[in-house]
C-alpha cells in the first residue's frame, strides 16, 4: 500500500507537484518536487528536483508544443517524476486552495458538494481559485478514487474577534460573508510551527510575520493564533505586490466606474494585474529587477514597499499591544537583505536593533543580543503543511 502524499499547488499559470512519503517520524518527508510555469504560453518551462534539490529534470519547450492546461501539465510531470513506476498512485492528494469562505475553516476532503462550493467562491479570489479548482479536476482524472483533501488559505485566520473580521457594513453583508478573512495561512501556519522549534519563548508571545512575496501579507500573532491580518475580503488588499494594488480608498474604484467609463472587468484588471510594484516603477513585478535597477522610478516603487510594511508593521504592534519578535519570509523576505534592513531600521523605535553581519548572511536571527525585539528569517514550506494535513485527515 502506497504511502505517498501527492501535493499540488495550482497557479493561474503554473502547476507545482510534491511528493512526500507519509512515514516519517516528525512528519510527511519530501522525496521530489517539481513545477511548471508558463502553462498556456508558447513556452512553458519545467524543471525537478529531489529531495537533496540536486535537478532530475529540466525542459523548455519550442512554441507551442508543450502543456497548454494544467491536467496535461501535470500528466507531463507526474510521469517523469514517477519514470519506471507506470502503475503508481498516491495515498492521498493534497490542494492548496485560497479561499475557503465561511464553510471550511479546516482542511477537508473532496468531493462534489465541497467543489461546488468552492466553485461559488471564485468572484472572492479570480486569480487564485480558478487554479486550484484546475489542479483538482486534472487530479481527479488523473487518479480516479484517490482520496483528495483541500487546504485553505483562510482557515488560518478564522475566529478572530468581530472588530478584526468585519467591515462597517449593515450587518445583513457581514451575515452573507462580505467580511476580512486573510490569506496565505497555510505559510503562517508553518512559520507558527517552526517559530515553536527555533523559538519557543517567542512563538507563545507578541510576533508579526511578514509573508513578503509576489503575493505579500502580514499576520499578527499571539502565542499562536491570529489577531490581526492586512489582507481582507480578497487576496488584492493591505500591502502593495508583484502586481495587485494592496490598500486602496473604494472611492478610486467607484471614480474610475463613473468618471472613467471602465468596466468591472476593465478595473479588476487594473487592481490585480497592472499595479503593485509594476505599476509603481514601469519595469516589472520582480523585486530583484527593481533593486537592481537605476531607475527613480523602480526606487519609489522599492521606497512604496518597504513604507507600507514598516506601516502595517506599527498597526499590526498596536493590535497586539506591543511586540516580541517580527519575521521575514517568502521570496523577498528570505532572500532580500536589503529590505529586511530598511524595515528593521524604521522598526527601531519599538526596540529592534538589527544585526547588519546576520542580517547580511540570512539569520536565521536578525537582531542583535541586546534587543528588545528580536528578528527572525525563517523559510516557508506550504507545500509540508499540506502534506501533514492530508496525512493527518487521511490517518497516513
Amino acid at each position: 500500500m502506497s504511502h505517498e502524499i501527492l501535493v499540488i499547488n495550482a497557479g493561474s499559470s503554473s502547476i507545482k507537484v510534491s511528493l512526500f512519503d507519509s512515514g516519517g517520524n516528525e512528519g510527511p518527508v519530501l522525496k521530489l518536487n517539481g513545477k511548471i510555469d508558463g502553462i498556456g504560453t508558447p513556452h512553458p518551462h519545467a524543471n525537478a528536483k529531489n529531495a537533496r534539490q540536486e535537478s532530475i529534470l529540466e525542459q523548455q519547450w519550442e512554441r507551442n508544443s508543450g502543456p497548454q492546461d494544467h491536467g496535461a501539465a501535470m500528466t507531463f510531470l507526474v510521469g517523469r517524476l514517477m519514470q519506471g513506476r507506470s502503475d503508481w498512485r498516491p495515498a492521498g492528494i493534497g490542494h492548496r486552495v485560497v479561499h475557503g469562505g465561511t464553510r471550511y475553516q479546516a482542511p477537508v476532503r473532496i468531493d462534489a458538494a465541497v467543489r461546488a462550493y468552492l466553485e461559488s467562491l471564485v468572484p472572492l479570489a479570480p486569480l487564485h481559485e480558478p487554479a486550484n479548482l484546475q489542479g483538482i479536476d486534472a487530479a481527479g482524472r488523473a487518479f480516479p478514487g484517490v482520496p483528495q483533501v483541500a487546504c485553505f488559505d483562510t482557515a488560518f485566520h478564522a475566529g478572530r474577534p468581530f472588530v478584526a473580521d468585519a467591515y462597517a457594513l449593515p450587518r445583513s453583508y457581514y451575515d452573507q460573508g462580505v467580511r476580512r478573512y486573510g490569506f496565505h495561512g497555510l505559510s503562517y501556519e508553518y512559520i507558527r510551527r517552526a517559530l515553536r522549534q527555533i523559538a519557543p519563548v517567542l512563538a507563545a508571545g507578541r510576533v508579526i510575520v511578514c509573508h513578503l512575496g509576489n503575493g505579500a501579507s502580514m499576520c499578527a500573532l499571539r502565542d499562536g493564533r491570529c489577531v490581526e491580518t492586512t489582507m481582507g475580503f480578497t487576496a488584492v488588499d493591505g500591502l502593495p505586490m508583484g502586481t495587485r494594488t494592496g490598500q486602496i480608498d473604494p472611492g478610486v474604484l467607484l471614480y474610475l466606474l463613473e468618471e472613467k467609463n471602465m468596466t468591472p472587468a476593465q478595473v479588476a484588471d487594473l487592481i490585480y494585474m497592472q499595479s503593485g510594484l509594476l505599476g509603481l516603477s514601469g519595469i516589472g513585478s520582480d523585486m530583484r529587477d527593481l533593486l537592481a535597477s537605476d531607475s527613480a522610478a523602480a526606487k519609489q516603487a522599492v521606497d512604496y514597499f518597504v513604507y507600507r510594511v514598516t506601516y502595517y508593521a506599527g498597526a499590526l504592534a498596536a493590535a497586539l499591544g506591543g511586540l516580541d519578535g517580527i519575521v521575514f519570509t517568502a521570496g523577498i523576505g528570505e532572500h532580500a537583505a536589503i529590505i529586511r534592513e530598511r524595515v528593521c531600521r524604521n522598526l527601531a523605535w519599538l526596540g529592534l536593533e538589527l544585526d547588519e553581519a546576520a542580517n547580511a548572511t540570512g539569520g536565521p536571527c536578525l537582531a542583535k543580543a541586546a534587543s528588545k525585539v528580536s528578528a527572525w528569517v525563517v523559510p516557508t514550506n506550504e507545500e509540508q503543511m499540506i502534506a501533514q494535513h492530508v496525512a493527518d485527515l487521511l490517518k497516513l
